[in-house]
């Protein structure tokens, strides 16, 4: 396979919030950060990862499993679901929001998961520094910010760029979910994918709802809004 282009993050895909936690996140983040966060060395921006950042992530979670990623992983409702549902392999999440990724501790805690490790970062610039060319097993990216206007659409992470990039990342037959509640994006996400060489889609079109993702709050709210939520899977080829 062809050596992905380099993802350049000038433009990024997300608007980071305030990082002020409330009581109970403090907590959390004070109880489990050293055990469940991983630190990366930083580039210019606060979330950005240096270029010549590497990680061992067999070292890092005491053990060789099948490494599967989240980018966005929220507050954690969908992650701890997975990582229930997956104690054999190891899950490394990617979140820029602090205050989420001190929610997420909490309710691993609470859960009593320890297959996870989180990372305050970049996870699309993390994708290409930290993990070498098919090491990933399956890859989720549940709702992504749609970014709505015509002239922000640059700034969404689904691209021909990162598309090449998951390819080369994913294990041979490695698996990449994807969902959206916003049809433009979804339309926008099958157009991308289907004309990556390296991806075939699983189902020919929308793929079944990946059942081990639980309905999140923000699902619900689209469901609520009365938008269709779109699934995707697409495997390396």
């Amino acid at each position: 396979m062809p050596a992905a282009a380099r993802i350049h993050r000038d433009v990024v895909s997300y608007v980071r919030r305030s990082g002020r936690m409330n009581d109970s996140q403090q907590r959390a983040w004070d109880a489990h950060h050293d055990a469940w966060v991983v630190e990366l060395p930083r580039g210019e921006r606060l979330t950005s990862v240096a270029g010549d950042a590497r990680i061992d992530w067999t070292a890092v979670f005491g053990r060789e499993a099948p490494l599967k990623v989240e980018i966005g992983s929220g507050t954690g409702h969908a992650l701890t679901a997975l990582a229930e549902a997956m104690p054999d392999a190891n899950l490394v999440a990617f979140e820029v929001f602090t205050p989420a990724v001190a929610s997420t501790l909490g309710r691993l805690a609470r859960h009593g998961v320890d297959n996870v490790r989180l990372v305050v970062a970049d996870g699309a610039q993390a994708l290409e520094t930290v993990f070498g060319e098919g090491t990933v097993s399956e890859l989720w990216t549940f709702f992504p910010d749609p970014w709505h206007k015509a002239r922000h659409h640059k700034r969404r992470l689904v691209g021909p760029a990162f598309a090449r990039l998951v390819a080369s990342r994913l294990a041979p037959g490695g698996v990449w979910h994807l969902a959206t509640d916003w049809d433009d994006y979804a339309d926008a996400m099958r157009d991308v994918l289907d004309a990556e060489p390296a991806l075939v889609n699983l189902h020919d079109g929308w793929a079944p709802r990946y059942d081990l993702r639980p309905v999140t709050k923000y699902e619900r709210r689209g469901l609520d809004a009365g938008r269709t939520i779109h699934d995707l899977a697409y495997r390396r080829a």
